[in-house]
């Protein structure tokens, strides 16, 4: 459904501090053509560099940004050994994840003391506590997995760096999977004392997942070292063309997330058959084993990756600037208040160079970072309506499994089913980058990261409807009619296909590629260089947030208001795009220039960025 060494600073260029920022939410493309207003009036202050990379080529004047195609750069092999170790990670959370629905609801299969039950239409169960239960076990695992990234954000931006916090998190991982597997022993079920190692396992690896979670994907993008457009000669046409690094990014991410999805997909086939075979035990088993391949390949590949140095209190000067900016915006009038805080003002006046002797002594920054952390909150800002998309993904993680036992299924395991979702994203996300963006980009179609997000939302919206309908005809069609939960333990299934749950599921994955993938890069590429983890775990707190909603629908996920349940995520998924839409037009109109601010050259730390060629020791 993806890293302990001493952090150096990665290999930069002092930049030079810009005259005077544009205000880069109300300027449209203003600052996004600043490369050919330097080139055409001669203007004698350089464009920072960051990476020795950016110093490859030529910056596109406004008629080579309209005009000529645009390319990714070349992925480093370094960021595919990050990729392997968020497969082998994937493959031990949702390895195990997967086993929770049935681990929980349903009971001991009579005369299998460890779980299993091979029976053409078995149900494998240790707790015995219901759907509802199950339910609820699986959405807090939910929350909690994605609230703690934002610890794993703190402790890497500010103190231990990324990669020394990733070896903190996969620690707790394997304590948390040990666990696991110590609960669902045979002695220890049979016991009847199962549930509490079992909720302590969940919690502890939740935990490492979030810390996990929070810092792997920044590190595989800061692998790719290009952080500006530059026209190139492509060497198998000879063409002029724009060397993208949003471009490479979203291949990374694309590529990334699929590493995400090949690990989920084999961890939860092989581990729902071994499950229904073997039992439980042996099921928590093998993810445990193969997750510990994470720390041997990141620490053999350590002194090959570039990483960025842990940087001080940078959050905690980030929110004093945001309180500073908005100092005397305040108004009784609510309307009066929200304009000043659009003003063209707001971020322009609290600018180190427009306070001058005026600014308060921890405004170490440059004008550069102001911008930044300017964009970084309107980023978060677009995160917000998040929360009601990933309710509709949720549903595959319990309520889909659940459906998909009241069907028949003629010995296939009902979360075995699940699957279909990574299936649909290894099959579409090659097919998405080698065909379906490059033909959008050759026909001159901007399909923008906001506009991939809120054609997600739809995406979502049609799996839930497609959920609804075939809980409608379970409830019509079955012999318990609305009561077909109780109908699972007495072998009754409704007379409906299982594999029909591949809409859902593979609606669902689609719209993953274009709303999760897209919010991983829209994360990294929208935050202040020294705070994307912080906002990487702020994109994934909203799946926390989303997990807080679904507790509400809790209720409703029993029978006889399960078409309820679909009907409702699929209303609300239908209605969050629209807002999200409506609320994020202007600032897609603006993507480019948002994409090409100047480079700050502050770090933290009271530090600013130094030439070298470092990389983690």
């Amino acid at each position: 459904m993806a890293a302990a060494a001493a952090q150096n600073a990665p290999d930069m260029a002092m930049s030079h501090e810009p005259k005077v920022s544009t205000p880069i939410f109300e300027e449209s493309e203003k600052e996004a053509l600043a490369a050919a207003e330097r080139r055409s009036t001669g203007d004698s202050v350089a464009p920072p560099v960051e990476f020795e990379a950016d110093l490859e080529g030529e910056e596109p004047t406004e008629e080579e940004l309209a005009t000529l195609t645009r390319v990714s750069g070349k992925i480093p092999w370094s960021a595919y050994t990050i990729a392997f170790v968020e497969l082998c990670e994937r493959f031990g959370y949702y390895g195990c994840q997967v086993l929770y629905t049935n681990f929980v609801q349903h009971p001991l299969p009579p005369g299998h003391p460890t779980g299993k039950d091979p029976s053409s239409e078995g149900q494998p169960g240790a707790l015995g506590m219901g759907q509802r239960a199950s339910f609820g076990i699986g959405t807090f695992n939910q929350f909690w997995a994605y609230s703690t990234p934002i610890i794993g954000a703190i402790i890497a931006d500010e103190y231990l760096g990324r990669f020394n916090t990733i070896f903190i998190a996969i620690g707790f991982c394997i304590v948390g999977h040990v666990i696991l597997v110590i609960s669902a022993l045979p002695s220890v079920l049979a016991s009847g004392n199962a549930l509490a190692p079992f909720v302590i396992g969940v919690i502890t690896l939740g935990f490492g997942t979030g810390a996990f979670k929070a810092n792997i994907s920044p590190l595989i993008a800061e692998q790719y070292r290009q952080t500006k457009l530059r026209v190139v000669i492509d060497p198998k046409t000879g063409e002029r063309v724009i060397s993208d690094p949003n471009i490479t990014l979203s291949r990374i991410f694309l590529y990334f997330y699929m590493m995400i999805n090949l690990g989920s997909l084999t961890g939860q086939i092989g581990m729902v058959y071994v499950e229904k075979y073997v039992g439980f035990w042996c099921s928590f088993l093998l993810p445990t084993i193969l997750f510990c391949m994470c720390p041997i390949v990141l620490w053999f590949c350590r002194k090959k990756y570039h990483t960025s140095p842990p940087t001080g209190s940078v959050l905690v000067r980030a929110v004093k600037l945001w309180f500073l900016a908005q100092k005397g915006k305040w108004s009784i009038n609510p309307i009066q208040t929200r304009k000043n805080m659009k003003a063209e003002s707001f971020w322009e006046d609290v600018k180190p160079s427009r306070l001058g002797a005026n600014k308060p002594r921890w405004m170490q920054f440059d004008d550069a970072w102001v911008d930044q952390v300017a964009r970084g909150l309107r980023a978060c800002s677009c995160f917000t309506w998040i929360p009601l998309y990933w309710l509709s993904y949720n549903q595959m993680n319990n309520n889909l499994t659940s459906q998909a036992a009241t069907l028949t299924r003629n010995g296939v395991p009902n979360d075995v089913i699940t699957n279909l979702n990574p299936i649909s994203l290894v099959i579409f996300i090659p097919i998405v980058d080698n065909f379906l963006y490059p033909a959008l980009r050759k026909a001159g179609i901007k399909f923008t990261p906001i506009k991939r997000i809120a054609f997600g939302f739809a995406l979502g919206s049609l799996a839930m409807v497609s959920a609804t309908v075939i809980q409608h005809y379970i409830y019509k069609l079955g012999p318990c009619h609305e009561y077909m939960n109780d109908c699972v333990e007495q072998h009754r299934p409704a007379p409906i296909n299982v594999w029909v749950q591949t809409l859902p599921y593979m609606l669902i994955g689609f719209s993953e590629i274009f709303t999760s993938v897209t919010g991983l890069e829209y994360a990294f590429t929208k935050a202040p260089k020294n705070m994307r983890s912080l906002v990487t775990s702020y994109w994934h707190f909203m799946t926390a947030f989303s997990n807080a909603i679904g507790q509400a629908l809790v209720s409703l996920s029993e029978d006889p208001l399960l078409v309820w349940n679909y009907g409702v995520v699929a209303v609300a998924a239908a209605i969050g795009g629209i807002l999200f839409w409506i609320h994020q037009r202007p600032v897609d109109k603006k993507e480019d220039a948002l994409n090409m601010l100047p480079d700050s050259t502050y770090i933290g730390r009271d530090r600013r960025h130094s030439v070298g060629s470092h990389h983690s020791a």
